[in-house]
């Protein structure tokens, strides 16, 4: 008897967390697990912001997924770039460039997301992201090169634009960044004895017109003080207009002199749900309560890039929000439903309510709201680190967090630059491959020869 094939595509928390649960649930014999992914290891992406300023190492939020010994996943180091339902198959692009075929009975979908970026004059030449560990590595780099140019230039302009960094995005990634980088720059400048701190400057924009709406207003103001208080610009309502080689227009028609626009203003979900055909939600994969994608057989959709209904909220259309909270979850309640229908049984809804949220905004400051709890400040902090530190799914990478947050409070930073990608400009592109992605008709050259034609080149 053939062993179904479950192709499970995405290694970020939901789709480690499927794997894991059908490792553990699933006889070798029962099925064969494939998982796509371009790296072997699951990114926790919530504690990129410490990447980014030094406070964390890069290896010690990505944990690997080959450390398990009890792992029988096969791993494909790439990443999916189209899917053709009709013939079960997925098109995956390797590291190494090529084009290969993955055929399913199982299709599990949850690519994650992208950076959401919009079409403003110079946005894709200039914005730099921060959804991926080397979009962290190489911002940090970046940061610091500033410093490095301000203070050997004799230029004033030249030095006022190098100092001055615009964060655009009010969210919790926007917010963690711009407060994480500030105190980096805070604590670097130190370090420059010819460059004025009063001359370095930080500006958090955002279109909403309150900081981290999902929080409340007493949270939101909180974050604010703490942000102005540290001498962050935040100016709500307002978005950037164009972008060039030394300036950031605001359409308020502020012009910053600036040589760094760092770009978190939300996110989309992966290109790859375009490829399908399938019904949308803003953009997200529609699926059923159980996660399943109607009327495709053996198609399932969760995490970001999906639209999993929110049963718990009990309002008609709520659909959960995008955090790892959720997707660990999801991945988890998605293993079952599979389980449950190879074995014949009955599939159940996903169900989970929020616990709270937690922010992260570097040295002893956060704002937290863990089960509906109002916190800032040090306690807040507290609670965020200690949510971020048990939710790291091994010893190991808890161990080099909690090693790195001592060392970094004992000894500081060395603001070394590595040199990553000093050649390259670190666009989006550069980072999220949003451009790999194949239209309908080139999967369908792939995939022919499962339709019983001949396959074509893409």
């Amino acid at each position: 008897m053939t062993r179904p094939r479950i192709l499970v595509v995405g290694a970020g928390f939901a789709g480690v967390a499927c794997v894991r649960r059908l490792e553990r649930r699933l006889t070798d014999r029962e099925a064969l697990i494939t998982l796509l992914s371009p790296f072997s290891y699951q990114l926790y992406l919530p504690l990129l912001p410490q990447v980014a300023s030094g406070v964390l190492t890069p290896q010690s939020v990505a944990l690997s997924l080959r450390r398990s010994e009890r792992h029988r996943t096969r791993i494909v180091p790439g990443g999916a770039v189209g899917v053709d339902t009709a013939a079960k198959v997925c098109v995956v692009r390797t590291i190494s460039g090529e084009f290969v075929t993955e055929p399913y009975d199982h299709l599990v979908l949850a690519p994650g997301s992208v950076t959401r970026s919009f079409d403003i004059p110079g946005l894709a030449e200039h914005a730099r992201g921060m959804k991926t560990l080397a979009e962290a590595v190489y911002i940090r780099d970046h940061v610091i090169a500033q410093l490095d140019l301000a203070d050997a230039s004799n230029d004033e302009a030249e030095r006022a634009a190098r100092l001055c960094f615009v964060v655009v995005g009010g969210g919790y990634a926007g917010t963690e960044t711009a407060a994480c980088l500030q105190l980096l720059t805070h604590n670097a400048v130190k370090r420059y004895p010819r460059i004025d701190p009063r001359l370095i400057k930080w500006h958090l924009v955002d279109i909403a017109p309150k900081l981290m709406p999902e929080l409340g207003d007493k949270l939101g103001t909180a974050a604010m003080d703490i942000l102005t208080g540290r001498g962050i610009e935040v100016s709500l309502g307002v978005s950037v207009a164009s972008v060039d080689d030394d300036a950031v227009t605001l359409t308020d028609g502020r012009v910053l002199p600036s040589r760094t626009l760092i770009w978190t203003a939300g996110v989309a979900a992966s290109p790859l749900i375009a490829t399908l055909g399938a019904e949308t939600v803003r953009g997200r994969l529609a699926v059923t309560p159980e996660m399943g994608v109607p009327g495709l057989d053996g198609v399932w959709g969760l995490g970001d890039a999906a639209a999993v209904p929110d049963v718990a909220k009990g309002e008609e259309g709520a659909i959960c929000p995008p955090t790892a909270q959720h997707a660990m979850r999801q991945g988890k309640a998605l293993a079952d439903n599979v389980v449950a229908t190879l074995r014949g049984e009955r599939t159940q809804p996903y169900v989970h309510k929020d616990l709270g949220l937690v922010v992260d905004l570097g040295g002893m400051d956060g704002v937290s709201k863990p089960l509906g709890v109002e916190l800032h400040g040090m306690p807040a902090q507290a609670v965020a680190r200690a949510y971020h530190w048990s939710a790291l799914r091994t010893n190991v990478a808890k161990t080099r967090v909690m090693t790195n947050w001592l060392l970094n409070a004992v000894a500081g930073d060395d603001f070394v630059r590595t040199g990553f990608l000093a050649s390259k400009s670190g666009t989006l592109r550069d980072f999220e491959y949003t451009d790999v992605y194949l239209t309908p008709e080139q999967v369908r050259l792939h995939t022919a020869s499962f339709r019983g034609g001949a396959v074509g080149a893409g």
